[in-house]
């Protein structure tokens, strides 16, 4: 099983002082590791530290449809081509807004790799 790696332009709204806020787009990292963990993604933001946040890949996968989620992470439709994940931490709240396909594309990468056969 392979690691999926997929970089998604986004906007990101925050009240956190410690990452870089741009009107424009950024980059911003979905992982995914089958062997480390699989029944999770990872989204990474950009800024000056590390940000980074794992939660379900089924939150992710039902937040697309309707909003999903409580707790530290929350995902739902905007729109008909959009979709938000605002995430809750110490540093405060990120609301990052993708477009719907490029999260479906990942899913269906990671998908992908769990269904992949392992080499021997």
């Amino acid at each position: 099983m392979s690691v999926v790696e997929q970089y998604a332009r986004a906007h990101i709204v925050t009240d956190a002082d410690s990452l870089a806020v741009d009107q424009d787009a950024v980059p911003v990292v979905l992982r995914y590791d089958p062997e480390s963990d699989p029944r999770s993604v990872r989204l990474g933001l950009p800024g000056r530290e590390s940000h980074e946040w794992s939660f379900s890949r089924s939150l992710l996968e039902q937040g697309l449809r309707a909003p999903a989620g409580s707790g530290d992470v929350r995902v739902w439709p905007c729109g008909r081509v959009q979709a938000v994940v605002e995430i809750h931490s110490a540093q405060g709240v990120s609301v990052v807004q993708f477009e719907t396909k490029a999260l479906m594309r990942f899913l269906r990468r990671t998908y992908l790799a769990a269904e992949a056969p392992v080499p021997h």
